[in-house]
């Protein structure tokens, strides 16, 4: 009998790695997608329109709304679903999920009211299970392309975690393992946050050298948060930490780095968020990210000049010049 995989959650990155499960063909694949029209249009036309266009669901993978049918007989359960929403999401299917079913997050961001990252989300909601964190420089448009990316699969159980490489590598996509699941999902979080701050400075006309500073110096707050959480420091030199932060802050595809051009140009937040239709991670993140390091005293100056842009109305000018003329350091 083919090994079962659920999706749970219906966006781009859930498509994405639809495709990429489906190339196994000893691999039953199916997404579940909360909202049933949705889920229908998709199963019916093979097309995420609103999220993917153009691309198409091999015939293989199922998509339903009918949370049952989705987990019966799933060997592991894959969470797609905005960090924002998990918790409630979960809190509406958590009696349909078998206990002890390992889960694969691919959930980059934390969750503001208690500071929790996705691994403890879900096993708060849903009960005590292995959790995977498959992280890195990932973008769904182009994995769904079947263009040639890399990633790390976190875990603490290194066997489980060689388990899920073997399951997603595919000829265009590899996998790589670390042990370090707290660094890993921290480091996919704090990265949507200096996206955000990469694409104020591109909003603004800043250029290259600025946003060559903004990951540099990116990546050593993101460090330093991580390793005061425990957090192995070799993770944030991966993939996971400067190798998806390149990603967000460089490429077109990112929502969050979008969401920093924008206010760059000058738009207000309400603005941008009524005109989105995917869900830009960085902006709860930074909430959550900037009050415990506050709690905790760790500088990151960035994330507090984000913080102050997207919570109370700073002009982006104003939080560069705050930048720009801190104090005097060594690096």
């Amino acid at each position: 009998m083919a090994e079962k995989t659920t999706i749970l959650g219906g966006g781009a990155m859930a498509t994405a790695c639809a495709i990429l499960l489906a190339e196994d063909s000893n691999r039953q694949v199916t997404i579940w997608a909360r909202n049933e029209a949705y889920a229908a249009e998709i199963q019916e036309t093979r097309e995420n329109k609103r999220l993917l266009p153009g691309i198409f669901l091999p015939d293989s993978v199922q998509v339903t709304s009918d949370i049952e049918e989705a987990v019966r007989d799933a060997n592991f359960y894959v969470a797609s679903i905005p960090s924002k929403h998990l918790r409630e999401s979960l809190g509406v299917i958590g009696g349909s999920l078998r206990p002890g079913i390992p889960v694969i997050s691919v959930i980059k961001g934390m969750e503001a009211e208690s500071f929790m990252r996705p691994s403890q989300i879900i096993i708060d909601v849903i009960g005590d299970r292995p959790v995977i964190s498959l992280s890195g420089p990932s973008h769904a448009e182009e994995i769904a392309k079947r263009l040639p990316a890399s990633v790390v699969a976190a875990c603490e159980d290194l066997e489980l975690g060689q388990q899920v490489q073997r399951m997603f590598t595919t000829e265009r996509f590899r996998v790589y393992t670390n042990k370090d699941l707290v660094g890993t999902e921290l480091a996919g979080a704090l990265k949507n946050i200096i996206g955000i701050a990469a694409g104020i400075s591109d909003g603004l006309g800043y250029g290259d050298n600025a946003k060559s500073a903004m990951i540099t110096r990116g990546i050593v707050e993101i460090s330093r948060f991580g390793v005061e959480l425990g957090a192995d420091p070799n993770t944030f030199a991966g993939l996971a930490g400067i190798g998806d932060l390149i990603t967000t802050c460089v490429s077109p595809h990112g929502r969050n780095r979008a969401v920093g051009e924008r206010l760059g140009q000058g738009e207000t937040l309400t603005e941008i968020l009524n005109t989105m239709q995917a869900v830009a991670e960085g902006i709860t993140t930074t909430a959550a990210i900037h009050g415990l390091a506050k709690s905790k005293g760790i500088e990151m100056p960035i994330v507090d000049e984000v913080y102050e842009v997207l919570f109370h109305e700073k002009s982006p000018l104003e939080a560069t010049d705050s930048l720009m003329c801190r104090p005097l350091k060594e690096e």
